[in-house]
């Protein structure tokens, strides 16, 4: 239905007969395409579309300070073309590894590799669709002199902040797929995920650069205690110049330990810039990585990254290193262990236009812990190495 709609929409927006009732409609994308050399369990090169998107966003005056918003944005992929099942793909969006096997089963849904070294992701990363068509934010809210509040599916304050500080965003070097940022930054649904389905979203008015948010979800998700949780965060920022600080809380509610809280910020000194930011992990965090792995919650694993850029004229050098605790127990069996990971990052990235962009990155993972394999014999990870070069534009 949404492959039927969306050329629909398109042509809409742009025939000129239709101009009064869309004349407050903008359309938007983001298109980032990379070659991708990948060095673990063996060498591997492959072609990756990075969140690529088509959007429209706009608004009515209601009157009285008062207007309706909205925002409908898809995901598509330029690398490849579904049709039917899902079918089989290789991709190094995973936690410890670089190559993740799908195949089509009955009904449209996938089978995965168990093995943690060749393990695919969950639903918490990967999309395993008929269309290569898929969801992004999608809502309609009101904004006035209290703010706004928005309805739908959102990004959550947590996930917000942390891209603000991502100089590679939305790319393949983007920090949330290499351990710089925790999975609270990734994925869709109601377990405390980045894009936060059946949501409410309320953001407050710029009080001389503080601002504060706040996310509450309305769980319809059948829970394995039968429960009907309601995750929800707040997050606070302030902005004053060259300053960005701010301070996230986020809970999926399902009890017992199942938060996490960060501090971050940026500071910019003319042609340069530090970042970072602090993720304490009260269950959450690794929640998310035990679902990635089909495993369940773990023990404790802050997350932590700090980096900076350089620009000169057109070019600016992005250098980042982080570190992920280790976590235990939360593997698919009871031995299993993910250690901490490290994360060095090096990124250049030359600016064609104030649109397009090209870039060349080297990306390092080194794994601590182990796991059982499927000789039952304990094995190592092996330790991970990118070199990516992208394109990216914006309109």
């Amino acid at each position: 239905m949404i492959k039927k709609l969306l050329p629909t929409m398109i042509g809409a927006a742009l025939v000129g007969g239709m101009a009064p009732a869309v004349a407050d409609v903008t359309v938007f994308g983001h298109i980032d395409t990379s070659i991708n050399y990948i060095d673990q369990n063996e060498d591997t090169t492959n072609l990756e579309c990075n969140t690529c998107s088509i959007g429209f966003k706009g608004s009515e005056d209601l009157g009285n300070g008062l207007k309706a918003i909205f925002k409908i944005d898809f995901q598509y992929d330029t690398t490849e073309r579904r049709t039917g099942a899902a079918k089989s793909k290789s991709t190094k969006r995973n936690f410890l590894t670089t190559t993740t096997t799908t195949t089509p089963t009955t009904g449209g849904g996938v089978t995965t590799n168990t093995n943690l070294n060749t393990v695919a992701v969950n639903a918490v990363t990967d999309v395993s669709d008929s269309s290569s068509i898929t969801d992004r934010d999608q809502w309609l809210g009101l904004a006035g002199n209290f703010g706004q509040i928005r309805f739908g599916t959102i990004s959550t304050v947590y996930k917000s902040h942390g891209a603000m500080i991502d100089p590679v965003y939305r790319t393949s070097a983007q920090a949330r797929d290499h351990g710089l940022q925790s999975r609270a930054h990734a994925g869709a649904g109601e377990q405390g995920q980045g894009r936060a389905e059946d949501t409410i979203r309320y953001d407050s008015p710029n009080w001389n650069g503080l601002q504060v948010g706040a996310t509450y979800t309305m769980q319809t998700e059948t829970q394995t205690d039968n429960k009907s949780d309601t995750p929800w965060g707040a997050g606070v920022q302030y902005k004053n110049g060259p300053f960005l600080v701010f301070a996230d809380y986020i809970t999926n509610d399902r009890g017992g330990d199942d938060s996490a809280y960060k501090v971050g910020g940026k500071w910019t000194i003319g042609n340069y810039s530090l970042y970072g930011q602090y993720e304490v992990d009260d269950g959450l965090l690794s929640f998310l990585d035990g679902a990635q792995f089909g495993g369940k919650k773990g023990d404790g694993a802050d997350v932590w990254e700090l980096g900076g850029t350089g620009t000169w004229g057109n070019n600016t050098l992005v250098v980042a290193y982080g570190e992920k605790d280790s976590t235990s127990g939360n593997g698919i069996n009871n031995d299993d262990e993910i250690g901490s990971t490290e994360t060095i990052e090096i990124v250049g990235v030359h600016s064609l236009s104030k649109r397009t962009a090209a870039y060349l990155g080297y990306i390092n993972r080194s794994f601590g812990g182990h796991f059982i394999n499927d000789n039952g014999n304990r094995e190592s990870f092996k330790d991970q190495d990118i070199i990516t070069l992208g394109m990216k534009h914006k309109f």
